[in-house]
Order: structure tokens, then C-alpha cells, then sequence
């Protein structure tokens, strides 16, 4: 756990550095906003970033998302003026913790961080098989790609890896290929020197030094354009980086995990993934089995997800009734655990009492199979299944959930998928192609084409555009 602190805490800043330090933080102080962004730029790197609520804590938080780093920001202040912590968060800050520091609520937050939903909770022999593997071959230092369906949980086991390894102490950084446009990927892997394109009005320091000593997840590496594809191989095979602009190769010691929700071979025989490169990454591979063919995880995790979410909202502990149950282990979950974790989050803000009812269980898709070509039609579905008109045929024999999109092509349900999904997610083109189980790449072209046809597209998320 990295901790970094930003301005004087009001003179607390001893104690609460000395707090974070005896329960195994790495404590750095710097003093000024600038400063801190700068010592984030220079490869310093945070897990956590406590900052005093005195400073301006929403122009912290939007140099942070505007440069990308995905740091979770803590207000301090002293006594407990109720107005500063409302503006604290409401600027962005995760938590906001009085001061003087107390010793408990530190180590709450320090524990809430470090664990940051990433514990692996599995029960099911088909992924304890995969976790065993994955802790046999931890304490290496050999490349590892993981597999699996959006939302199987791919970054859970790569932080589960880099905890068991030899590396625990030392960095864990992620990346997302696909989130982070083709053109700004490749300061964000390597780094760039002052002046290197326009905007770099200062040297920035890569996700390959910022991890250096520990572990880089490449999230998604299938996404990343082609040409980047040979910088990487180089980087990977010599040890060594180039800055953009820089003239100094840097040498860097890390261990790379990666992950992809594609079959890598399609990709390298399609001429979209370079060979070399994925044998460089292929030292061992994981491949993680979708929620629906693990069933024992369903209860485990579905029970976890009513705890958080109870907690997080302020509410008393939901336990999930045998019917809601019953519910969740008959659903199919094409969006896998993601899916199941928004589902029980949603099951908590509706039961009316402290057990989970069926009532409270919205399944996004009421056939337990999707259709091959679209992916989630079943979620289009939902609601038309619901009509009189939807659940009886014209001869009065039960209609299907589908019957409702009858008389319409493919390529207009699809594209009807594709924008109701974007409006539910409020323009988020990440979280929809998640759910929807394509790539970014893919959700942009098929944007692309729709607004060219004159179809409305929601604009971007308010967070995307910042980070764009």
C-alpha cells in the first residue's frame, strides 16, 4: 500500500503518517497539489492519496481522471465540519476522515483500499482448479495470460498472482488497452518526454516504470493496435523502453499479466495479434470458466455482493431468500460475475426487508441461452416478454420473449441493442461493450456507422470525456 499525502493535515501529519506506516503503508508528503501530480508523473505512484480538505480537493481529483491515474482520493480535516466533508465528496473524494487521526478509522481505510473488492471468493471445483494453478506459478516471474468472458473476473486473479508472488511488496499496475484511445496508448505504456507531441508540457513517466520492481497487467491486450504491438514485443523480450521523444533507453524489471476476452489464436490468425507476441506472453495461460459453468460460486458471491452493497449504503445486512436464490442459479449470466454483482446491488436498494425476495431480482435476459449473433437480444426482450401481447400467441398458446422484435432485421435489433445498452450505461462506451460482450474497438465502429445513418448516439459519459 502506497500512501501519499497531500498538505499540512492541520500538523497531524506525523501521527497519521506514523498510523499508516505501522500498519504497512509506504507514507509519502508532499505539500502541494502540483507536487503531488508531478511526484505521479515521475513514476512515484499511489494507491491512495489523503489529502488536506482545506486545498482545492476537485482540481486534485480532475488532474487526476485528467491524466489517468485511477487513484482514489481521502479528505482530512479537523474536528467535523459537516459542510467540508459534503464538499469533499461531492468534488470526489472517496471518504472523508476527522482529524486529529484516529488509529482504527485509518486502518478501516487503509484495509478497504488494499483489499478494493479484489479478495477471489470461489467455491466451485472449476475455478479452485484455476486458483491452484494460479498460485503454483505465482512466485515466478513468467508472463501469464489470462482468458475468459468479460467479467469472469480476469484482474481479480491477476492481483491474486501478484500477491503470491515474490513481487507483493512492489508496484501492481493496470492498464486498459482497450479504454484508453490508439494515439495517447503508447505515452501511457511508455511515457513521454517534455514536448514530445502536443499537451506533453511535462515528462511523464510510463506504466512500465511506474510498475518497475512489480507487476504490469496489460488488461485487455488484444485491443491494442498492431503497430504499438512491435514497441511492446521489444519492450518485453530486451527489458528495456523507449520514452515518446526520448533519446535514452530506460531499463526496466517487471513481471507482465495479461488478459484478453478473445481467442488470441483467432486473433494471430487473422493478422490482428502478432505471433511473437503472444508466444512472449503465453508462458502459461489461464483460462477462467464463465459464471455459469462454476454454478457453486452463484450463492458465495451472491451473498458477498448483498453484504457490500448493505454495508455501502447505509443499510442492515440483506440475506437472500430461497426463491431469490432459486432465481440466481437458474440465470444463464452472460455477463458473468459483473453482471451478478450489479444484480445483487440492485437487489439490495429494492428489498422492502432485510431477506431478498423475488420481487427485488431483475435478471437482465429472460431466456437462459442467448442467441449467437447478438449476444444479450434477451435483455431487449425483458420488457416486451412482460406485455399481454408478448406472453400469448395469437392461436392463445405462450408467446416467447422474443416475439415482440418479429418483423424486424437483425441489423435493427442489434442496432436497437447496442443504443438502448449506451443509454442505460449514460453514454459509458466502456461498461457498455462489457455488457454487451464486444470489444470498445467494435462499439466505436458500429457508433460510427449509426451516426453516419443519421441515428441518434448518446454522447459520452461525463467521466470518459474527461479522461478522453
Amino acid at each position: 500500500m502506497r500512501l501519499l499525502i497531500v498538505g499540512t493535515l492541520e500538523g497531524y501529519i506525523t501521527a497519521a503518517g506514523r498510523i499508516a506506516l505501522q500498519k504497512g503503508a509506504k507514507v509519502a508528503h508532499i505539500d502541494s497539489i502540483d507536487g503531488a501530480m508531478n511526484a505521479l508523473r515521475t513514476g512515484q505512484g499511489a494507491d491512495l492519496v489523503m489529502v488536506d480538505v482545506k486545498m482545492d480537493v476537485a482540481r486534485l481529483v480532475d488532474a487526476l481522471k485528467a491524466e489517468r491515474f485511477a487513484v482514489p482520493v481521502v479528505a482530512c480535516g479537523v474536528g467535523t465540519d459537516a459542510q467540508a466533508a459534503v464538499r469533499a465528496i461531492r468534488a470526489g473524494a472517496k471518504e472523508y476522515i476527522p482529524l486529529p487521526p484516529d488509529a482504527n478509522l485509518i486502518a478501516a481505510v487503509l484495509e478497504a483500499v488494499a483489499e478494493e473488492s479484489h479478495a477471489v471468493i470461489s467455491r466451485d471445483p472449476a475455478m479452485q482448479g484455476t486458483l491452484r494453478l494460479a498460485e503454483q506459478i505465482a512466485p515466478s516471474d513468467a508472463s501469464v495470460l489470462i482468458t475468459g468472458e468479460s467479467g469472469t473476473g480476469k484482474e481479480v486473479v491477476s492481483r491474486f498472482i501478484h500477491r503470491k508472488s515474490r513481487r507483493a511488496n512492489a508496484p501492481f499496475v493496470s492498464v486498459n488497452c482497450a479504454a484508453i484511445p490508439e494515439n495517447l496508448l503508447e505515452s501511457e505504456l511508455f511515457g513521454h518526454e517534455k514536448g514530445a507531441f502536443t499537451g506533453a508540457v511535462a515528462r511523464r513517466i510510463g506504466k512500465f516504470e511506474e510498475a518497475n520492481g512489480g507487476t504490469l497487467l496489460l488488461d485487455e491486450i488484444s485491443e491494442m493496435d498492431i503497430r504499438l504491438q512491435a514497441k511492446l514485443l521489444r519492450a518485453l523480450q530486451e527489458r528495456v523502453i523507449d520514452r515518446v521523444g526520448g533519446t535514452t533507453p530506460v531499463k526496466v524489471d517487471i513481471r507482465v499479466l495479461a488478459t484478453s476476452n478473445r481467442d488470441m489464436m483467432s486473433e494471430v490468425r487473422g493478422g490482428r495479434f502478432r505471433e511473437d507476441l503472444y508466444f512472449r506472453l503465453n508462458v502459461v495461460t489461464l483460462n477462467l470458466p464463465p459464471l455459469r459453468e462454476r454454478p457453486q460460486d452463484i450463492p458465495v458471491l451472491a451473498q458477498h455482493f448483498a453484504a457490500k452493497y448493505s454495508e455501502a449504503n447505509g443499510l442492515p445486512e440483506r440475506t437472500i431468500g430461497a426463491q431469490a436464490m432459486a432465481m440466481l442459479q437458474a440465470h444463464h449470466w452472460r455477463g458473468n460475475v459483473r453482471e451478478l454483482e450489479n444484480t445483487l446491488h440492485r437487489a439490495v436498494l429494492l428489498s422492502r426487508g432485510n431477506e431478498i425476495g423475488p420481487d427485488a431480482i431483475l435478471l437482465t435476459g429472460a431466456e437462459p441461452a442467448a442467441a449467437p449473433a447478438l449476444g444479450t437480444v434477451a435483455a431487449r426482450a425483458t420488457t416486451a416478454a412482460a406485455s399481454p401481447a408478448a406472453t400469448s400467441a395469437p392461436n392463445g398458446t405462450a408467446g416467447t420473449p422474443t416475439q415482440a422484435l418479429v418483423g424486424k432485421t437483425v441489423a435493427e435489433v442489434e442496432r436497437d441493442l447496442i443504443i438502448d445498452t449506451l443509454r442505460h450505461t449514460l453514454g459509458n462506451r466502456t461498461h457498455a461493450a462489457n455488457i454487451l460482450g464486444i470489444s470498445i474497438r467494435t462499439l466505436r465502429n458500429k457508433l460510427k456507422e449509426y451516426s453516419e445513418d443519421g441515428v441518434p448516439v448518446p454522447p459520452p459519459g461525463t467521466e470518459e470525456r474527461a479522461t478522453a
